[in-house]
Order: structure tokens, then sequence, then C-alpha cells
């Protein structure tokens, strides 16, 4: 027992432990990506649109990189990525790369102000999808 407290890293050094708890994580990604793929698939076969298909992996790269550009910069104390450039990325498609990134680089993981408008972006599409696929886009006039 006292071998494994004497292994233990100090808690300042949680970024060096890797992401927890992933398979629940990577299932809570695949289940949030499902209505967006849904959608997408439903718009594109019914000649409607493919873009959203494309859309949401390319926008989830460029919040992948724009993460992983800020934890680069946050490092080297240098000019850092504005949280609305961030917000815009995963509002714009990104969000499935946001939340991966955020795991990987364990990055803005802690700040919750800036979870709750990530997490409210995320709202937004899934909301914006079960009103496209099962109310046939009556729902909220907006879209």
């Amino acid at each position: 027992m006292a071998r494994e407290h004497a292994t233990a890293q100090p808690r300042g050094r949680a970024d060096n432990q890797g992401v927890r708890h992933v398979r629940l994580k990577l299932l809570v990604l695949a289940g949030l990506c499902l209505l967006p793929v849904l959608g997408g698939l439903q718009m594109g076969l019914s000649g409607q649109s493919w873009l959203p298909l494309g859309l949401y992996p390319a926008m989830s790269l460029v919040s992948l990189l724009l993460y992983w550009q800020d934890k680069q910069q946050a490092r080297s104390q240098a000019w850092r990525t504005p949280e609305k450039v961030l917000h815009a990325s995963e509002l714009l498609g990104g969000w499935p790369g946001a939340l991966l990134a955020q795991q990987l680089f364990r990055h803005k993981t802690r700040k919750l102000s800036f979870q709750l408008v990530c997490w409210a972006i995320v709202l937004v599409h899934q909301v914006f999808w079960i009103d496209h696929l099962f109310l046939g886009g009556r729902g909220f006039g907006l879209f």
C-alpha cells in the first residue's frame, strides 16, 4: 500500500496522467455524434445537402488544432487564442473535435464559464438535429 502512494504523482501534475475514463468519454462522444451523423445522412440521401457530413469532421479538425495551438501558447506564455474563436469553431460544427481536444490536451476543462458555453453549443446542435429528424424542422422556425 505504501508503495502505491510513494509512486503517485503530485496533484499539480495531472497533465501527465492522460485521459481518465477513456471508454466512457468515447461512448458519450459517439452518442452525441449520433444525431448529427443521422441528420446529415438523412439530408444527403434526401437530396438536400451533404454539407453537414463534411462540415462536422472538417470543423472538428479545425477546433482540435485551435485547442492544440492554444495549449502550446499557454505553456510558452505566448499570445493566446481568444475563447470566442474556440467557441465559434465549436458553433460552426467543431464541437466534437473540441470535446476530444479538451480531453487529449487537458485544456479548458476546469474553467466553468468556458465549459458552460461549450456544452450550451453542443446542446444547440443536439436540439437542431432532434428538430430536423423528429419534428420535420417545424419545432423552432429559426432553422
